[in-house]
């Protein structure tokens, strides 16, 4: 750990013994775990992505910054969101080894409420360390109560899976364009082909709220997620019994929200109010499960199965692997389109799905820009941009039609930023042809 690492390099003698045996205590261990792991982690990362002359002014300004933006109530929100993805994460592990209806599926069911209860209390400590980019946890937070009960949709002999119709509520062509659009902008839909888009869309309801009707109610069970076209809604939750609600978030035309709910089979998390006229699409939950859930699931399943051929990743664990699978985005490009194009601002990084590209770089005006590099099924590009925040030192164009898996500026830092050696010497090709 970065923490005993320090202390041993800066004490000696009786000193070291004295401090080894302090950090020994069951207090002194889970201290050292949850506040200050955290801060020189993410300490550590930032001084290594950006690498300033002089770091200690840098550290300085970079722990100024964790005080003023990271508010109590919200980091604990962050915290809670945190260990609803890990144990849907764990849940989901658990159905794809026990989940084909055998034995083995219906015999773990017995005792699966002990096991799953068991296990996060034996996986707890390590919660803290899998969440990237999380601050620890207020005092307030280490004060509260047991949690509620959280699971994911499990399916063997106990709980046959069973044929499904979805819904279909009338819509004119008008309506349905205008509603998937506002679908095609949510990542929560990007697994979806056309004809479950399509059944989706159907399926989808609308609501007409007047300002200050109250859509979600904190704790209620959740049996719809909403989409946002028209109008903005605000999320209250309650922090402290003895406390009215806050605003923690604000939703706004092309956001889903309430689908928490839906995904780890919990309570209502917030509440949520409309703050002006509004006008949202739900979807239900059994709709949900059986094709956006199904969807996304596949689509994960399928994108961590090709990242482990990705040489890049060669290097993280199939943990690390499923995390950055969460986070990728897929974009489809035409046979002759420009990916990115030189001296442009980039924010995006590229792994290639399917296809090929090429890489071109202009080294002198009036001449034809020069081929510096091809690119095949689990080549990656963009990184030169975000690792040194300069525009595209060449430019990219698909050779045939083009499958890609994105990342955002922000995700590739926090997800890929201890692979950056490496990518700085794949990026080298770009300059010295």
């Amino acid at each position: 750990k970065i923490f005993l690492f320090l202390v041993e390099t800066k004490a000696g003698g009786v000193s070291r013994q004295c401090l080894k045996g302090v950090m020994a205590a069951p207090q002194s261990q889970d201290y050292i775990q949850n506040k200050v792991n955290p801060i020189l982690e993410g300490l550590v990362t930032q001084v290594l992505l950006e690498r300033p002359e002089d770091p200690i002014p840098f550290m300085i300004r970079w722990l100024q910054k964790q005080i003023k933006d990271e508010d109590p109530e919200i980091v604990e929100l962050r915290r809670q969101i945190a260990e609803l993805k890990t144990q849907i994460a764990e849940a989901e592990a658990r159905i794809s080894r026990n989940g084909t209806g055998g034995p083995a599926a219906a015999g773990e069911s017995n005792g699966a409420v002990e096991e799953d209860e068991e296990e996060e209390e034996e996986e707890e400590d390590d919660d803290d360390d899998d969440a990237e980019d999380l601050p620890p946890p207020p005092a307030s937070y280490m004060q509260r109560g047991p949690r509620s009960s959280v699971s994911a949709e499990a399916y063997g002999e106990w709980n046959q899976k069973k044929e499904f119709t979805p819904p279909v509520h009338a819509k004119s062509d008008e309506v349905k364009a205008r509603l998937k659009g506002v679908l095609e902008g949510s990542f929560l839909f990007q697994g979806l082909g056309g004809k479950d888009f399509e059944s989706v869309i159907d399926a989808m309801k609308e609501h007409v709220l007047e300002p200050n009707t109250m859509i979600i109610k904190e704790g209620d069970d959740g049996e719809e997620l909403y989409v946002i076209e028209e109008g903005v809604l605000d999320c209250y939750k309650k922090i402290k019994p003895d406390q009215d609600p806050i605003v923690v978030k604000t939703v706004n035309p092309g956001d889903v929200f309430g689908e928490l709910a839906l995904l780890y089979n919990c309570p209502r998390a917030a509440s949520v109010s409309s703050r002006d006229k509004c006008v949202c699409w739900s979807l239900d939950r059994e709709t949900f499960t059986h094709i956006v859930k199904d969807a996304a699931m596949k689509k994960r399943t399928k994108h961590e199965g090709f990242l482990e051929k990705v040489s890049l990743l060669e290097t993280m664990d199939a943990y690390e692997r499923s995390k950055v699978a969460e986070a990728l985005r897929s974009e489809v490009r035409k046979a002759g389109e420009l990916v990115v194009k030189q001296g442009e601002a980039g924010d995006m990084f590229y792994i290639v799905e399917e296809g090929t590209a090429v890489a071109l770089r202009d080294f002198e005006d009036g001449e034809p820009p020069k081929e510096v590099k091809d690119y095949a099924a689990g080549d990656f590009f963009g990184e030169l941009a975000l690792l040194k925040d300069e525009p595209r030192a060449a430019s990219v164009q698909a050779k045939s039609d083009l499958a890609l898996l994105t990342l955002d500026r922000k995700a590739f830092k926090r997800l890929l930023g201890p692979l950056q050696a490496i990518m700085e010497r794949t990026s080298q090709q770009y300059v010295n042809k």
